[in-house]
């Protein structure tokens, strides 16, 4: 049977691989999937608590804001990645160091 040890590793690895891919990657998309990957660690990790916690919707509701926060965190740093890319020609995110006007 799954427990909630199950569902604590599974979001302890998914958060892991998160934190390690905006640790090691150097190209912006690299950076913006490792921080989705973490937000979808805690939003795995609310509807497990909730689910064994007896608090389904509570549960449920905070996963949907999660999600919606990670919506809305796509949306933006998509817009300012591809505003990098207008304004310096790359996505590497190393290499934008300096500001232009």
């Amino acid at each position: 049977m799954i427990n909630l040890q199950h569902f604590l590793f599974l979001a302890a690895i998914v958060f892991s691989l998160g934190i390690y891919t905006v640790v090691t990657r150097r190209n912006a998309l690299g950076i913006l999937l490792g921080t989705e990957l973490v937000l979808n660690a805690a939003a795995l990790n609310m509807i497990a608590f909730g689910h064994y916690g007896n608090k389904i919707v509570e549960g449920s509701v905070y996963a949907l804001f999660v999600i919606v926060l990670a919506a809305a965190e796509a949306a933006v740093a998509l817009a300012i990645g591809l505003m990098i890319f207008r304004n310096f020609n790359t996505i590497d995110a190393s290499s934008v160091d300096e500001m232009r006007g």
